[in-house]
């Protein structure tokens, strides 16, 4: 009962706030269309329920092809990589804001785990690898609140 409790409340909360977010979300579309390079959406396949894959969506904040670049999958402070947009999307977490298609689709929920690629995902214990997605990842969590500033802790140990 309690699992479709919170389905019922993801659908409702991402469908209010897609609609509430629109008047924010399309001059972001038309802005990232015509800065940087030009493209919009960001999807990268990361783990969810059950450690099945999904396409998570986010607004393109890097240049593509960037986790090909010096720095790869990690964005540090003042990244070179980022768009002209990309580094207020990134500081206000508006890039996140797509994810409210997922969370909709039924991929992610408003509150869980944040989800990982697989690469990082492989790098957990077995131990944690068999529980973490027994729920479905979240848009925020702890994880999400504790490490908020990440592109700042990166930066400060890679100096």
């Amino acid at each position: 009962m309690y699992i479709y409790i919170k389905r019922m409340f993801d659908i409702l909360a991402s469908g209010i706030a897609i609609l509430i977010l629109s008047p924010l979300l399309i001059p972001i579309i038309i802005g990232l269309r015509f800065t940087g390079e030009g493209y919009v959406w960001y999807k990268q396949e990361r783990l969810g329920y059950r450690n099945k894959p999904f396409l998570i969506w986010k607004f393109a904040t890097m240049l593509k092809n960037s986790a090909n670049m010096p720095g790869g999958y990690i964005t540090v402070k003042k990244d070179p990589r980022l768009t002209p947009m990309g580094d207020f999307l990134r500081k206000s977490k508006i890039n996140e804001l797509p994810q409210l298609f997922n969370i909709f689709a039924g991929h992610m929920s408003i509150v869980g785990p944040r989800p990982v690629m697989k690469v990082s995902f492989e790098a957990y214990p077995n131990n944690v690898q068999k529980v973490i997605y027994n729920v479905k990842p979240g848009l925020t969590g702890v994880g999400s609140i504790i490490f908020r500033d990440e592109e700042e802790l990166i930066t400060g140990v890679r100096n």
